[in-house]
């Protein structure tokens, strides 16, 4: 009851949710946003650098059921949001784009290879975070009240 009363209150919110995947045994909707920074924070990327990068996710993506929904840039670091399922080896995806977009980039790009003090083009870390439809307090207070009579 109560998350029906949630979902009428922001149907904006509940139309991007009812677009769920699914394969042959579940649904669901895995959404990450993944940042990237080269190496030392160097300035590196531009508009060409940028749309190269994300060629190279873009192709590899689907290798390991993921889909790019969103892709932004600055001079020093990437942010991508994407979709997944739920047997995405998602650490496995990131070493893979981080690897042949770092060889690619460097290959096609030599300028960006004088910039940086090493043959590392991404930095090892990384940042993901999942995204979900409804904030962390309203899911807790959907199961809080799981089993209550309303």
């Amino acid at each position: 009851m109560i998350w029906q009363n949630i979902i009428s209150s922001n149907k904006e919110r509940w139309l991007s949710l009812s677009k769920l995947d699914t394969n042959s045994h579940s649904v669901f909707l895995l959404t990450y946003h993944l940042v990237l920074v080269v190496k030392y924070r160097r300035k590196v990327i531009n508009d060409t650098i940028a749309n190269r990068i994300k060629e190279i996710g873009e192709y590899i993506a689907p290798k390991y059921n993921i889909s790019f929904m969103e892709y932004n840039h600055d001079k020093d670091h990437v942010h991508i949001l994407f979709r997944a399922h739920p047997n995405t080896e998602i650490s496995k995806y990131i070493n893979a784009f981080k690897s042949a977009s770092s060889r690619l980039i460097k290959k096609e790009f030599p300028e960006v290879k004088k910039q940086l003090w090493q043959e590392y083009f991404w930095s090892k870390s990384f940042c993901l975070l999942t995204t979900g439809g409804e904030p962390v307090e309203v899911i807790n207070k959907y199961i809080e009240t799981q089993g209550e009579k309303r």
